[in-house]
């Protein structure tokens, strides 16, 4: 799952204080991550934190963050939970908050993706 995360456009090999915050990212997504909590669990200053995680993983720890949630959204809407609770048991803060990170992620939105799983498309 961690390759499907990190950009091409990493620069470094994966260091194991990255690959630790990863994990816990994975384990823990539907909660409030604090970046100055995750600085810490990779034993980094938050500044230098936001520089590696990018070098190594392609993106900034809150976009990653976001694209972990709603890939776990996307497994739960394809199970037919509603955007709604979807939305809370991803860690997002309402149902707009999951749409717009969606839109943007995967290009329509919760409601259109479920509707295409319906009708046996491809969303």
């Amino acid at each position: 799952m961690i390759k499907s995360l990190v950009s091409d456009r990493s620069t470094k090999p994966m260091s194991p204080a990255i690959r630790r915050v990863i994990a816990f990212i994975l384990e823990n997504y539907a909660d409030t991550l604090p970046l100055s909590g995750l600085a810490q669990l990779a034993g980094l200053s938050l500044s230098r934190f936001m520089v590696v995680f990018r070098q190594q993983t392609g993106l900034p720890p809150h976009q990653f963050i976001c694209r972990v949630r709603v890939e776990a959204a996307q497994r739960m809407l394809e199970r037919g939970q509603s955007p709604l609770s979807v939305a809370y048991d991803t860690g997002f803060f309402d149902q707009s908050h999951l749409t717009r990170h969606f839109k943007r992620h995967c290009g329509v939105t919760p409601g259109r993706y479920m509707s295409a799983l319906r009708e046996g498309a491809s969303p």
